[in-house]
């Protein structure tokens, strides 16, 4: 299986950080961001499960910029043969 190395960047990690502390951070962006911050200075890669979800914020107009910008990180981390 190929295995994507790409890592969070330390911007994104920060706006992760930030959606995690934020009480009115939604559900969503809450399992976003902590996919995020496991995937910052780590091999870790997104499991099928959080691409599904990524995707699916990516493709919605009710979610923020904040929240599709985690959306994308996590997609972009994601298993390439999948």
């Amino acid at each position: 299986m190929a295995k994507n190395t790409k890592q969070s960047s330390e911007e994104v990690a920060h706006l992760a950080s930030t959606v995690l502390t934020d009480h009115n951070s939604s559900a969503t962006a809450k399992k976003l961001a902590g996919s995020v911050l496991s995937q910052t200075n780590s091999d870790n890669q997104t499991g099928k499960e959080m691409e599904t979800l990524a995707s699916s914020v990516l493709q919605s107009s009710k979610y923020s910029e904040q929240t599709k910008t985690l959306a994308a990180s996590v997609l972009s981390q994601s298993n390439k043969k999948r």
